[in-house]
């Protein structure tokens, strides 16, 4: 049974009733493994996990794990697909989707989280590499921007869209509309959650889904 959750951004704390399906998901709470989205981003040798949101809002919703372990540049390469294994829940954070994206190749980590039974979460950056595929907006000049398409980890077949600067008015212009053509998106607002569990997809707060050049808004069913 898989359970992945795709988190936009939350700025305070989760909301509750994402909390009470968290709670009925996630019953092993053995080993909490958490990958960065900014791998190379620090400064001591020591991880504080105050500093870090995503390990904020489990733990103000009263997620606790036995073990806590962060992937960056910091832990070695065989290190950190071990850890993953034997993971309980596996957090792919925010930050750069582009770092993130090289650096779970550089580690070969996407298959070792496919071949685990872990509920497996991302926010922002995280959710984008949890898709299929994504699609990355680069400022190439005066208003002129141009697309790159990354290919995610693929745990579920669909793209998603998801940044805090892009809402229902970005969506509608139509940036997404050619992925879309390909593959369907899910294009979420923050405060915003994807729940996939089985293959069913439900949905918490502003979420649109993007096919053939057509958008509409889902209806919340979390």
């Amino acid at each position: 049974m898989c359970t992945h959750y795709y988190f936009s951004w939350f700025n305070d704390f989760l909301p509750e009733r994402l909390v009470q399906c968290l709670h009925e998901d996630i019953q092993d709470r053995q080993s909490l493994v958490m990958i960065s989205a900014q791998p190379s981003d620090y400064e001591s040798e020591q991880i504080n996990f105050d500093d870090i949101s995503e390990w904020t809002w489990l733990n103000q919703a009263n997620l606790i794990f036995d073990e806590y372990h962060f992937i960056d540049y910091r832990m070695q390469k065989e290190e950190a697909q071990r850890f993953l294994q034997n993971a309980s829940v596996i957090f792919l954070c925010g930050g750069d989707p582009v770092q993130q994206n090289d650096f779970l190749a550089e580690y070969e980590l996407s298959d070792v989280m496919k071949n685990s039974d872990a509920v497996i979460m991302g926010a922002s950056a995280g959710a984008l590499n949890m898709a299929a595929q994504w699609l990355s907006l680069i400022n190439t000049g005066y208003e002129v921007e141009t697309s790159i398409i990354y290919d995610g980890i693929g745990f579920d077949h669909f793209a998603y869209e998801s940044h805090s600067k892009r809402d229902y008015a970005t969506f509608v212009q139509g940036y997404l509309f050619p992925l879309s053509e390909e593959i369907d998106v899910y294009a979420a607002e923050q405060e915003s959650a994807m729940r996939v569990k089985d293959g069913k997809i439900e949905i918490m707060g502003p979420v649109y889904l993007i096919s053939r050049s057509k958008i509409q808004k889902l209806v919340e069913t979390l």
